[in-house]
């Protein structure tokens, strides 16, 4: 008998670590299916945590995050958001994945279900299977005008089973940004039916006819059943850091020292202090890597634009572009053969659950040098690919 639960066992690997691990360290590949930008975190957070290193701040810390690091989370978001939250109300985690997890255990178990809204990254999918639950999938159409959500759709999908909305805002692959009226609607059906909404708004800032995304925190009441998660990872091109943070319902501050505590116990404080150093110093980064991306993002759309197999989907924010290319059905033979013939990274459409099963995704929050390189490689392998 294995020592293994079957359940994990039986949990699929995310196809784009299969294409990842085709390219990983070979320099002569562009590196375009992972999310994240191809800037190392800025020197004022690294000496943050440096200093911090040296000052003694290598202890054991308090399980959601040092006083300073929760103050500093309000203050942000009272500053971007205008949003006042009491510090019982805010936890930092231990990357934006573990914050899902931590809101996994704490909302469903074995015979529960979840809705969640798809194209979506899969790793979402994968926590709430881990902890015992059914996801549903509620696929988004792509139209000219980009992603379209229906949203009685998804209110179909829930049961009396039904635990968790799971929605992200902008979208991971997508780049859909919910409307307020939408998130309205969906707050009023959650109230109503006791649901929790998950919203992942980890790519908050990286938006480009506003400093930030819409947030559910703009809405939602105190007890409210929502759960915001966010990470430090995009903005502040802090990926390697594995830091995020949850805003939680009043009333669940106990249950989520718990669950830190039994996960992680914490994280470590001098990376906590380049955290803070990123939130209170950094502004003109974030204005600087979105104008960034936004610049990328003009050259892919062009480009895609002009390649006569493909269609491109508009997104309205992140850092995605997501496309289809005439004669191609496996999207994941498209994107391995890629790796190794164009030497171009992409994640293919499969790893993203329904509505998204013959797009390929690719991440352009790089250097409008690479991505221009990674187009013209991409529009010769486009024109003469056939499946095999």
């Amino acid at each position: 008998m294995s020592l293994i639960r079957a359940e994990i066992d039986a949990l699929e690997d995310s196809p784009i670590v299969d294409v990842w691990r085709l390219g990983y360290g070979d320099p002569t590949v562009i590196p375009m299916f992972a999310g994240e930008p191809d800037l190392a975190t800025p020197d004022f957070i690294c000496e943050a945590a440096a200093q911090a290193m040296k000052d003694g701040k290598t202890f054991y810390t308090p399980n959601r995050g040092v006083s300073e690091m929760r103050r500093a989370l309000i203050d942000y978001n009272r500053s971007v958001y205008n949003v006042e939250l009491p510090e019982n109300r805010i936890a930092l985690t231990a990357s934006g994945m573990a914050a899902v997890m931590l809101i996994a255990q704490a909302t469903v178990k074995p015979g529960d279900n979840v809705v969640a809204i798809t194209p979506s990254w899969p790793n979402i999918m994968r926590a709430m299977q881990i902890n015992g639950a059914d996801v549903r999938e509620v696929a988004m159409t792509a139209g000219n005008n980009g992603w379209q959500l229906d949203l009685d759709a998804v209110f179909a999908a829930c049961d009396d089973n039904t635990r968790v909305i799971y929605t992200a805002s902008p979208g991971n692959p997508t780049g859909w940004m919910i409307t307020e009226e939408e998130a309205r609607r969906m707050l009023a059906f959650a109230r109503e039916r006791n649901i929790a909404i998950l919203s992942d708004e980890v790519y908050h800032r990286t938006v480009y006819d506003r400093s930030a995304a819409f947030s559910f925190l703009q809405i939602a009441e105190p007890n409210d059943p929502v759960f915001v998660v966010n990470s430090f990872s995009k903005a502040w091109a802090m990926t390697g850091w594995r830091l995020g943070w949850i805003v939680y319902p009043e009333g669940c501050v106990s249950a989520f020292e718990k669950l830190i505590q039994f996960n992680t116990s914490g994280a470590p404080e001098f990376l906590q202090a380049g955290a803070i150093a990123a939130l209170r110093h950094g502004e003109d980064f974030v204005a600087h890597f979105a104008s960034r991306c936004g610049a990328a993002r003009e050259i892919v759309n062009d480009r895609l634009a002009r390649m006569p197999r493909v269609r491109n989907i508009p997104s309205k924010g992140a850092f995605y572009a997501m496309f289809e290319v005439d004669g191609v059905t496996d999207t994941m033979q498209f994107c391995k053969r890629a790796v190794t013939e164009a030497k171009i990274g992409m994640a293919p459409g499969i790893a993203f659950g329904k509505g998204a099963e013959k797009a390929i995704r690719l991440c352009y929050a790089k250097s409008t040098d690479l991505i221009t390189e990674a187009m013209n490689r991409l529009e010769a392998y486009v024109e003469t690919y056939e499946e095999k």
